[in-house]
């Protein structure tokens, strides 16, 4: 042989030792699997018959044909087109012809030992088309044997090994423990309704000085607010002043006008112990806190009934949160529930929650819960926006399973079994309660099934494929 084509042999058995490397890790055969292969091909190549390995290999004919290539003597991924050695001496092994390795489309199989029965043949790419005999598409692509082994049995689904590999299927255990449910939901903060107070007079009266309070301002309990006149209010201090001059103690009728009209105890007191009836009358604050509205003005008259001030006591605040509908069921009192600001960056605020009210918002489909907090320093101020963590879990033992596991076709939910050897069979389950990826299995499966959790969607295809390929095939296989 010359030179020459010693040399475009060699090229065209590197690209052909090239090709195979490829094709083998795209169907994930790995050098240990083409090392058994090799194994058995060299104890044919030698006149001895193979041991079958452990992973179901069979025994190979005596090889023949003309050498193809060389391999590594110990199953390395090295080939040589010409004979050669390692780097230790050794020579590299001669591969011929029937030898060399044959990769399926979907997976390396061995031969069956027993020749099959083919039920029909199906379109290689995927149609609901099938025929009895073996013919090629409108590509000149020959149609796919179905043998019986291959047909789904009692709503089963079978799938090469080397298309799990190469679509990603993953399986996981269904596992039994308590739902760890935590739900994030967005709040404001809001006043405590129930620390807020209006200042408003129970009598007509005019306004004749105002303090230094404004909107904003944080006033303590008994600081005066504004100073007033009014003629029912006069009539009613006179008549108090004319009882404690007569008696030496007011009358308990007086001193109840006074009282009904809004003066506050401290007031009344002052206006026994002088003994005089003061011309104007102060108005203080009732309680601690922040002023929000300011309505008095110096000079106005105002009616009974009319606001002059509004005061709340920021020392507690309510986060609300709206929670979603879904998650009503391990919803408590007192579950545990960790709240941060954007305002406030780096800061986790853990407290309780203390009311959930009692009706669903028909806009947002979410349920309001309240969470008192603790606001001493004011930092929390109305309106702002809050990201609230609950934890809504009972610790109840469940099944349970990712959430990716489930294939919900709206009328019903579907997980898949995996019954080992690359079947698969579906699952209708009842779900319950879902909480940090996972989701309750109530019904249907039981802890330890191995349930697929990725590619799911792709083993529903092939489920359905071969149910329209079977309805297709069986009339044909019949006539």
């Amino acid at each position: 042989m010359s030179a020459t084509s010693r040399l475009v042999l060699l090229a065209l058995v590197a690209g052909a030792a090239g090709w195979a490397g490829l094709a083998a890790g795209e169907r994930g055969i790995t050098v240990a699997t083409l090392a058994d292969i090799a194994g058995m091909q060299i104890a044919s190549w030698q006149g001895t018959e193979a041991a079958v390995p452990p992973d179901g290999g069979l025994k190979q004919a005596a090889s023949s044909g003309p050498v193809i290539y060389y391999r590594h003597p110990d199953g390395l991924p090295d080939w040589s087109g010409a004979p050669t050695k390692t780097a230790d001496g050794r020579d590299f092994l001669p591969v011929l012809a029937s030898e060399d390795v044959s990769f399926d489309p979907e997976t390396i199989v061995a031969a069956p030992e027993a020749e099959q029965t083919v039920l029909y043949y199906r379109n290689p790419m995927g149609l609901p088309d099938t025929s009895p005999v073996p013919k090629q598409d409108s590509m000149g692509m020959d149609y796919i044997p179905v043998y019986a082994g291959e047909a789904s049995d009692g709503g089963t689904v079978r799938v090469a090994p080397g298309k799990l590999q190469r679509t990603g299927v993953r399986t996981v255990l269904a596992v039994e423990g308590a739902m760890d449910m935590v739900i994030r939901a967005p709040g404001v903060v809001t006043l405590d309704e129930r620390r807020i107070s209006v200042i408003a007079l129970r009598a007509d009266a005019f306004i004749t000085s105002v303090e230094d309070v404004t909107t904003g301002a944080v006033i303590k309990a008994g600081d005066p607010l504004a100073m007033l006149y009014s003629p029912e209010l006069a009539t009613a201090v006179a008549q108090f002043i004319t009882d404690l001059r007569g008696n030496g103690t007011p009358s308990s009728g007086s001193r109840q006008r006074l009282q009904n009209l809004g003066l506050p105890d401290s007031v009344i007191n002052a206006i026994a112990a002088d003994g005089r009836p003061p011309v104007n009358i102060a108005l203080t604050a009732p309680r601690d806190g922040v002023v929000l509205e300011r309505m008095a003005v110096e000079g106005m008259m105002s009616e009974a009934g009319q606001t002059l001030f509004r005061i709340a006591d920021t020392s507690v605040v309510w986060v609300m949160a709206d929670v979603p509908e879904t998650a009503l069921l391990g919803l408590l009192r007192g579950a545990e529930a960790k709240i941060t600001f954007r305002g406030l960056p780096g800061e986790v605020f853990e407290a309780v929650i203390t009311e959930i009210y009692p009706e669903v918002d028909m806009q947002t489909r979410t349920v309001r819960v309240r969470i008192d907090l603790p606001n001493s320093d004011g930092r929390l101020l109305a309106n702002m926006y809050a990201e609230v963590e609950l934890n809504v879990g009972n610790g109840a033992m469940v099944v349970q399973v990712p959430e990716s596991a489930v294939i919900d076709t709206g009328d019903r939910q579907v997980v898949f079994r995996d019954l080992g050897e690359g079947r698969f069979a579906p699952q209708n389950v009842v779900l319950g309660q879902r909480g940090d990826g996972m989701v309750e299995i109530r019904r249907g499966i039981a802890a330890g099934d191995r349930i697929v959790t990725t590619a799911t969607f792709l083993i529903d295809a092939e489920s359905n494929l071969n149910a329209a390929l079977a309805a297709l095939a069986e009339p044909e296989v019949g006539q």
